[in-house]
């Protein structure tokens, strides 16, 4: 593998014109084909084998054209204090608005709040229900327009009027505001980093290549493999961020070659052969961790992570050719400022020669030296502090946090509330009874039975009047339960109504499945909830065979993945702390606390899983590259850390910028994803890899990097640590570089 890539670089620095064209073209013919393809499909999100999905496809099968998947919205109507919404002032107000509602070309229709009962029994609030033509992602910015003037018009004549529903949503998000901010740190970290502008603006400039190509390649294939508008915004995330670091450690052990006087095109091979090395097999635990979120039995979510996964493989591609041929076209300027000032190749190789000395000690180092000397006390502290923060994470409860999550600064949260206190906080989260009396005799009675024998259970404080089919075969109601969408009691009404199953449709002779957004989201939450496991035991065993190949090790593996799982449930349990129990929540922005986002386990864990992987990688092969070298598992550990330690925290730093980010997002979800990938990569990087790991490896020795012999002759041999080139004869010091950094001669091999 060195070999092979050592190569690679060396070919990429020579024919670095040949490389960069073909890459231009490469990116120019993607471009013009995304230009010219239809675009992402709106696809719907679908979870099968839930039940909430076969109602769904039942209710699509029986009630064609209902546009059962179209946007709504809900206009809510509360009178002034003291005053009723039927008060002849009021009402007319609330009619006019609902004729100005009506209009426009996506509108199917208004339901008046008078003539549809939709009016509190207090008389306080009433609400009118838009329905549209198309979905949400369609409505038009004109539509929303109309609608939020026909709001001002009611306003103006005294009622509080607020608006929800998905016709509301128009798609929100960062934006891209979110990435702007975390490259622009990115450049400062790199900047402080390397000392270097062309050493900070080459990994920002390959990342930005590499995602600029994957996102140009998703939109080609979307409309061919029914990818969906969301489908590529993890891709665009983590290829930003593997991309940076990738590049990231290839241009650090390139300046570390050269700082030991190696000619550039000598330094660039090796960079690649030793840095590239650990990129390829990082690389490959990201693939492995994105790749696994198929287990879920999501599709979206497969589709998510497989794109993703394309979009690492293409930041891996970059690192190993782009990179050294940009480096070959400006080999000297992304050395340090002194280096290409030209103070000589004799004192550049004996500032090198003194650094790999203990005395030579950077920070890392002298953390490591800590480490070292302390291992059982800084091994407890970081176990246990990990293990506290994780015990809330016994306590996650799952769902999709809907309006009542959003800040009470919307018109969605208000209307919310308003319909809450005016109709009950189950009126918000109704469940869609789909009764299926298909080949009964009496439909009617069977649909009666089941709506009546639903509307006694406990919980449901009232049912709507059946709507059937034209064939008049199969029905819908609604249930209201008493309490609120995201309310555990709510949940456990689904189980009970669902329990009580079997006796209600054999007296009914009829069948019947329970959906609606509310039990959608419990399904979805069970769901997830069952994969965890099995994708968690997939993904990392797959994971700790790949690092038995690259480490030769038993125990390093199984370390490795052990504290990744104590970051990430560490993580989970920061999440819990803050969105669900509401502890430092006002820190952070959060009005609202609840349920965590059901897809929030399963996206933390695939993403941090590769990124921890990656810092896994860069950071214990150093490690093994020098043990494998001669020095002593201690000595390994500091030598690790001397050379790796700063990289390592710039690109967790990086990391951390980008996904804190998303914290200042109005978006609860989206604060609650920023958050819980920042403590995490925070956790991962600076506790189990900074600490825990070099603990844990001082108190194993050589232990750590035994592997028995019938397992050493079955694994393949892969040379991550670079081992068949210490055999070449060293290249000799290249001259001092001219300072206006042009090529040097390059000594040949």
């Amino acid at each position: 593998m060195a070999t092979f890539l050592y190569r690679l670089g060396r070919l990429a620095f020579r024919r670095r014109g040949y490389v960069a064209l073909l890459w231009v073209a490469i990116l120019a013919a993607v471009g013009l084909g995304a230009l010219q393809a239809p675009g992402a499909s709106d696809e719907e999100f679908s979870t099968p084998g839930i039940e909430s999905q076969k109602a769904f496809d039942l209710m699509q099968e029986r009630f064609p054209g209902a546009a059962a998947d179209g946007a709504t919205a809900r206009v809510v109507f509360v009178a002034p204090h003291g005053q009723k919404v039927t008060a002849t002032a009021n009402k007319k107000a609330v009619e006019e608005t609902v004729d100005a509602l009506g209009d426009g070309t996506q509108v199917a229709g208004v339901a008046d709040p008078f003539t549809a009962k939709a009016v509190s029994d207090d008389g306080t609030t009433a609400y009118a229900t838009v329905t549209y033509k198309v979905k949400s992602s369609a409505v038009t910015d004109a539509s929303r327009t109309a609608l939020e003037n026909a709001v001002d018009q009611a306003r103006d004549a005294g009622l509080t009027v607020e608006a929800g529903g998905s016709a509301m949503d128009s798609g929100g998000g960062p934006g891209g505001t979110a990435e702007i901010i975390g490259i622009a740190i990115a450049a400062v970290v790199l900047l402080v980093t390397f000392g270097s502008l062309a050493a900070a603006g080459l990994p920002l400039l390959t990342a930005i290549l590499g995602v600029g190509l994957s996102m140009f390649t998703i939109t080609v294939l979307a409309d061919a493999l029914g990818l969906s508008t969301s489908t590529g915004t993890l891709a665009m995330m983590l290829g930003l961020a593997v991309g940076i670091d990738y590049a990231l450690f290839v241009v650090s052990r390139y300046r570390e070659e050269r700082a030991k006087g190696r000619a550039p095109e000598e330094a660039a091979g090796l960079a690649v052969g030793t840095a590239g090395s650990a990129v390829v097999f990082a690389g490959l635990t990201v693939v492995i961790a994105l790749a696994g979120l198929s287990v879920v039995g999501i599709p979206m979510l497969t589709k998510m992570g497989l794109t993703a996964a394309g979009a690492v493989i293409v930041a891996v591609v970059i690192a190993l050719t782009v990179v050294p041929a940009l480096l070959g076209f400006w080999p000297n300027a992304v050395l340090a400022g002194s280096a290409r000032r030209g103070d000589g190749g004799r004192r550049r190789l004996f500032r090198a020669r003194k650094a790999t000395t203990p005395q030579g000690d950077n920070r890392g180092t002298r953390w490591a030296r800590f480490v070292l000397r302390r291992p059982v006390p800084v091994l407890l502290l970081g176990v246990v502090g990990l293990g506290a923060l994780a015990v809330p994470m016994t306590q996650l409860q799952l769902g999709m946090p809907g309006d009542e999550a959003k800040s009470t600064s919307t018109t969605e949260r208000r209307a919310y509330d308003d319909l809450a206190k005016g109709f009950g906080p189950g009126f918000n989260g109704p469940l869609t009874i789909v009764v299926d009396a298909k080949g009964t005799d009496d439909a009617k009675g069977g649909v009666s039975t089941v709506r009546e024998r639903i509307a006694a259970t406990d919980g449901v404080v009232s049912v709507s009047q059946p709507r059937f089919n034209k064939a008049g075969d199969t029905a819908v109601f609604t249930a209201t339960p008493s309490t609120s969408p995201t309310d555990e009691k709510t949940k456990t009404l689904v189980k009970t109504i669902r329990g009580e199953r079997p006796a209600i449709e054999s007296a009914a002779g009829a069948s019947f499945e329970v959906t609606g957004n509310t039990a959608l989201n419990i399904d979805i939450s069970g769901k997830v909830q069952s994969a965890l496991v099995p994708y968690l035991v997939t993904v990392v065993g797959l994971a700790v065979v790949l690092l038995l190949v690259v480490f030769r090790s038993l125990l390093v593996p199984l370390k490795a993945a052990l504290g990744f799982l104590l970051s990430v449930l560490a993580a989970l349990g920061a999440v819990v702390l803050v969105f669900q129990q509401g502890h430092g929540a006002g820190l952070f922005g959060v009005e609202q606390t609840g349920p965590i986002m059901s897809l929030m386990p399963i996206f933390l864990v695939g993403i941090i899983f590769g990124l921890a992987m990656d810092y896994e990688v860069f950071l214990v092969s150093r490690m093994r590259e020098s043990y494998v070298h001669g020095e002593s598992a201690k000595e390994a550990v500091v030598s690790g850390f001397r050379h790796s330690a700063r990289v390592v925290v710039a690109a967790a730093l990086i990391m951390i910028a980008v996904f804190a980010g998303f914290v200042g997002e109005n978006d609860s979800m989206i604060k609650m994803i920023g958050f819980g990938m920042a403590t995490a990569v925070l956790l991962d990087a600076f506790v189990v890899r900074m600490a825990i790991v070099p603990a844990v490896l001082a108190l194993l020795g050589d232990r750590a990097w035994w592997l028995p012999k019938w397992l050493d002759r079955l694994l393949p041999r892969v040379d991550i640590e670079g081992e068949a080139l210490t055999r070449r004869p060293d290249a000799v010091t290249a001259p001092a570089p001219d300072p206006a950094g042009d090529e040097t001669a390059e000594a040949r091999v």
